[in-house]
């Protein structure tokens, strides 16, 4: 299933923020260079243009979709098709970045360690990821794919997302890296009804469970989630209703 990048920045500012948040934290002076890893359709690299002007950017992802758009919209600014999980920069960065990417990947012990590789002295690795904790949506899809009309088909769907404990990280670079900052946030987005929240997911973390089921299914199973998060998600005064969404932010310095 293609990514689509209208359908990812109709939530663009929520997606975004914490792109924000952690170039806001990365205590670099004066990048030459920084590579923004999995960069969609180029939200979260505009951050990195407006915190660093004078630096070298560089924007890779895998999706030919998302880089077409970054190509587009930005048509002055450097774009790579490629896949990071496998890609490797013939010259190290001063700030390798990563927004909300890096949970498409698997072997995550390996793979920050790697990515710290790209990185030179006096600079920093710096991602963040959805948290391993389980959010209610997240734990309905999982509860939805066990139906046995499609269970069989579910493993690859239930394994496609890595999200370790920031434990995991810090064991896994502490030994490489300078110092390490780790924590974690919980943002509070305001979604205009409990399907907005279903739309929201549907362009991420749900795309692994639709692609194994065919349009009658996956309209099926769409119909039960937007059932599942109208029940479990109650409507504020307003109309409205929050969406609590925890992310990992690490920032390791070489």
């Amino acid at each position: 299933m293609p990514w689509n990048a209208i359908h990812y920045l109709q939530f663009g500012d929520e997606r975004t923020r914490p792109s924000v948040d952690l170039a806001s934290r990365i205590a670099v002076s004066d990048p030459r260079s920084v590579v923004d890893l999995g960069c969609g359709p180029g939200n979260s690299t505009q951050v990195l243009h407006r915190r660093w002007p004078d630096a070298s950017i560089l924007g890779v992802d895998r999706s030919p979709e998302m880089i077409a758009a970054a190509r587009e919209t930005y048509p002055e600014q450097d774009w790579l098709q490629a896949d990071i999980g496998t890609w490797a920069p013939a010259d190290p960065f001063d700030i390798v970045f990563s927004n909300a990417a890096l949970q498409w990947l698997g072997d995550h012990r390996r793979l920050v360690r790697r990515l710290l590789g790209f990185v030179r002295p006096g600079g920093a690795l710096a991602f963040q990821i959805p948290s391993d904790a389980y959010s209610p949506v997240r734990t309905y899809i999982r509860e939805i794919a066990d139906d046995p009309a499609w269970r069989d088909r579910m493993e690859g769907p239930r394994t496609a997302l890595t999200m370790e404990s920031p434990a995991v990280y810090y064991d896994s670079l502490a030994g490489e890296a300078r110092s390490l900052d780790i924590w974690e946030t919980e943002y509070s987005h305001v979604m205009e009804d409990p399907q907005a929240i279903v739309a929201w997911i549907s362009s991420t973390g749900l795309r692994p469970f639709l692609e194994v089921l065919n349009a009658d299914e996956g309209a099926e199973f769409i119909r039960r989630l937007n059932y599942r998060v109208e029940d479990g998600y109650a409507r504020r005064v307003d109309g409205r209703v929050l969406f609590p969404f925890r992310r990992l932010f690490l920032i390791a310095y070489m």
